[in-house]
Order: C-alpha cells, then structure tokens, then sequence
C-alpha cells in the first residue's frame, strides 16, 4: 500500500507553497480583462467555428447577459475544454479536455491560466490516465480528484481514483477502486464516495490516510447493501444519501434489490433506509424536498411527443423518506445534471436522450423544466445533450448549455430570454457553464 499511495504530507506542503495563488486577490481586481464583475465562462473547444476554432473559455456578464469580447485561451493547455470545475472561493477554475484527459487551471481574477506565486509561467497541465466524468476539488482549492474508470492499475483491475496537486501539476496518488466512475466528495474533503459501474458497493476513501501506512478505502472491497449506486448528496461531513440506478445500470430486480434513495452514514458498514423509486442516477436537495431523476426501462411517454420513451423525475420528503410527488415525465437518457433555479423551477438535464427534431414540428431533446409549484413539466426545443445548467444567482434567469449551444431561459417564463440585443449567440461548440464570482458583487 505504501507504494501505491503517494504521500499526501508532500501535497500539503505543495498546497500551502502556491495556497495564495488566485485565492488570496480581490474578485474586484483590475487585473480582470474583461472588467466585468460577476461572470460567467463558458468552455467552447470551437470558438470561431468549425475549421478554425480554438480552444478557450468565453465570458459572459451575468448581470446584464451579453456576451464579452474577452476569452481566456487555452491554445496549449486544453485541447477540447469541457467539463468545469470551480473551487469554493471562486478564485480558480479546473477545466478537463477529453482529448489527452488533461486538466488546465485557470486563475479567474487574472483571468488567465494559473500560475505559481512569484512566477508568470503557467502551471502545467495535469494529464489523467484515462477520460473522467467526475471531479472534486477540495476546500483547500489545491487538492483534486478525479475517478478515472480505464486507468491502469498493475495486477488489478482497471479503475482508480487519482489524487492530483494542483500547485505542482502532479497526480501524487493513485487509489485503486475498479471501474471507479463517480465520486463526490463531503464539505469537509475528509471522505470521497466512490461509485463503480456494474457494482453494488460504495467505496469510501478517507483523504487523511491516503500516503500512509494505512488503506484509505474503508473497506477495501466497498461497502454492499445497494443496487448499482451511482450518486450521493451530502447532508453534512457524514451522511448522505445514495442514488441507486437499478435495472436502468443493469441490475437485476430482485427482494432485496430495490432501486430507489438509500440514507447512508460514514462509518456504517451497511446502508440505512430506502425510498424506493424506478431508478436514479441524479438529483438535488431543496430544503426538505429531494429531487430524484432516472430513466425506468419501458417508460412510455403517452400522448403528445414522438418520443417513445421517457424519464422519470420524483420528489421525496427526505424527513420522513416518503415519495410525495411522481413519478412525473420528463426527457430520458441517464440524467446528470440538475440544478433549482429562482421562482422554484427545477432544470433537469440528461445525456443520450431521444431527440425530436420535425422540421415545422416538434422539437425536443434532454432538458426538461419542472415547475415545482404546480407540478408541469416544459421540454424546450432544442436538441441534444444537456451538458451545463448554472443558475444565476439573485436573477430570475438560468444559463444551459445543450447540443453545443449556449441559451439563457427566463424562469418567469420558462422560455429563452430576449433581449433588445437578441439572444447570446456564441460561435462554436458550448459545453459547460459556470459562475465565477458572489452574488454579493450584483
């Protein structure tokens, strides 16, 4: 085991050596290019068009929805920007590149690729041994994770979760969890919830143990009791609530395999209590309410799309783990990303969905909007994987990116906001959004 994690008091010296950079400067620096005070970036592999677009973030003012001149450029760093991650205190941006599985860091005050304190060159970039979906950056805003499921693992099976520093530009740690594909991590980065495709475990890695004598995984083999688990959202540093995807990751129904919402503490050798559901790969936590979507095998759609198959999204009263409204139809395809927008509209986005696309017709792809108040579902028209939803914050307004395009939808209206400038039209191919600076700067 020594040999296999790396150890970690060399990633908290590195930590603490580069700690100040990003996260120490003012959001109201003027070394911002764009001279903007609460933005947006939005990765576009594509900026400029097909044939001749490059690699960078554009930046969107999110107080007034215009579109800056400004990007920062990634030409050298990542490839295809997708994927983004930003820290806890807004200073810094992680972006993944499916092409090479590299991760480049941004310093969102300079607007800029980071760079070590009293130095001008950028950090290097961050090459993963395999493509991620999944990524966490601790609160100390330099350690990061990412759960890698092809990754090469001598004498076992492939699969890890990787430890990176982000201060140096070295994976310091790899931790073997076969098929490892998601992790979420708690508040406090001292435990990653490990999900592996075709399994019925959790791995649970405690982040303190990892570079020393003892095995971070908690157990080794994972903790069973689930039915193929695939998300969790923490509640506080030790309980969660884990998203059991079922038949719909290929698990087989049986007695004690029930799909549905499992409760879950740190330190359990066994799950707690279920509310059973078709399936559920995704969701969010409002107050009391939890927000569950999945896509059951066979769900029809009914009446009114061309569709002939739908998701489900559910609301579970997480006080008493009792399913209170649902299932209510939505778009299908695995469901991985969601978020609560203001007026209590909830967007729902999926992957691999079933698009409509009739020309003069109907027009659907893997977004759907769910009015919390009154129970109705809008699908807007537009095709394609949902990849970015962000909410903006203190504004009735929420920006997507799906099928490569970037749209703002007004949640007064649940349609696309039209301004007397038109609608944000950014060249290229739109993946990820994510707000970079507080509310407090409206």
């Amino acid at each position: 085991m020594k040999r296999t994690f790396v150890g970690i008091i060399s990633l908290i010296v590195a930590g603490v050596a580069i700690v100040s950079c990003g996260s120490s400067k003012s959001s109201n620096s003027q070394h911002k290019v764009s001279g903007l005070k609460y933005r947006a970036l939005v990765s576009n592999p594509l900026f400029g068009g097909a044939g001749a677009g490059a690699p960078v973030l554009n930046i969107v003012d999110a107080l007034q929805d215009l579109l800056s001149p400004s990007t920062i450029s990634l030409f050298g760093l990542a490839q295809q920007p997708g994927l983004m991650v930003v820290s806890s205190d807004l200073s810094r941006t992680l972006v993944f590149s499916p092409t090479g599985n590299t991760i480049a860091l941004i310093d969102n005050t300079t607007e800029s690729p980071a760079t070590a304190t009293g130095s001008t060159t950028p950090l290097p970039t961050i090459t993963l041994p395999g493509l991620t979906e999944s990524i966490f950056l601790a609160k100390d805003n330099v350690s990061a994770y990412a759960a890698v499921p092809s990754a090469i693992v001598m004498g076992q099976p492939a699969g890890a979760v990787v430890v990176m520093d982000l201060g140096s530009g070295a994976i310091t740690a790899t931790i073997p969890v076969p098929a490892a594909h998601y992790l979420v991590g708690s508040p406090d980065g001292n435990h990653l919830l490990v999900f592996s495709d075709n399994s019925d475990n959790v791995t649970v890695i405690a982040t303190a143990l990892i570079g020393t004598n003892s095995d971070p995984r908690q157990p080794a083999g994972g903790i069973g009791g689930f039915h193929r688990p695939v998300w969790g959202i923490f509640t506080d540093n030790a309980n969660a609530y884990i998203f059991n995807c079922g038949l719909e990751c290929g698990g087989i129904m049986a007695a004690n395999r029930t799909p549905g919402i499992n409760t879950f503490t740190i330190g359990d050798s066994a799950p707690g209590a279920i509310t059973a559901l078709s399936a559920a790969t995704y969701g969010v936590l409002d107050g009391n309410n939890l927000y569950v979507a999945g896509t059951p095998p066979g769900t029809s759609c009914g009446s009114g799309t061309a569709a002939t198959t739908c998701g489900t999204l559910s609301v579970v009263d997480v006080s008493s783990m009792k399913l209170t409204k649902g299932p209510i139809l939505v778009t299908d395809g695995y469901h991985n990303r969601m978020a609560m927008g203001a007026n209590g509209q909830l967007f729902v986005g999926a992957r691999s969905c079933t698009s409509i696309n009739v020309a003069g017709g109907e027009v659907r792809g893997c977004l759907a909007i769910f009015d919390s108040n009154n129970s109705s579902v809008v699908i807007p028209p537009q095709i394609g994987d949902a990849t970015g939803i962000e909410p903006i914050t203190g504004r009735t307004v929420v920006y997507v990116c799906q099928g490569g395009v970037f749209r703002i939808y007004d949640t007064t209206t649940d349609q696309l906001l039209v301004q007397p400038n038109g609608i944000i039209d950014i060249v290229g191919q739109s993946y990820d959004v994510k707000l970079v600076d507080p509310p407090a700067e409206l």
